[in-house]
C-alpha cells in the first residue's frame, strides 16, 4: 500500500511539474540556441514560433501558419534553403 501511495504522488508531481514547465515555455522569448544560427520569418506553424510578432514578445504566439513577422531560430545558412524563408521580417 506504501508503494501505491508513493507512486502516485510521484506521478502527480511529475503532472505538476511538466504543467509548470509548459506554462513557463510560453511566457517570454524562446532561449537562444548554443549553435550558429539565424532568424527566419515566414516559415514557422501557427503557435510555434520562438518570439516576437508585430502583436506579441512571446514565444508560440503566431497566430497563423507562415505568419510573416513570426520567427524561428535556425542554423545559419538554413532560412535561405527554405520556400518561402527570410532573415528579414516581411510586410504582412
Amino acid at each position: 500500500m506504501i508503494n501505491t501511495k508513493h507512486l502516485v504522488l510521484s506521478a502527480v508531481a511529475a503532472a505538476a511539474t511538466l504543467a509548470a514547465a509548459t506554462a513557463s515555455a510560453q511566457t517570454g522569448p524562446a532561449p537562444k540556441p548554443d549553435f550558429k544560427f539565424e532568424k527566419c520569418y515566414g516559415v514557422v506553424s501557427a503557435g510555434k514560433n520562438d518570439c516576437q510578432t508585430a502583436n506579441s514578445s512571446c514565444a508560440g504566439t503566431s497566430k497563423t501558419d507562415q505568419q510573416a513577422d513570426a520567427w524561428i531560430y535556425l542554423p545559419a545558412g538554413a532560412c535561405g534553403k527554405i520556400a518561402g524563408g527570410s532573415t528579414e521580417p516581411k510586410n504582412s
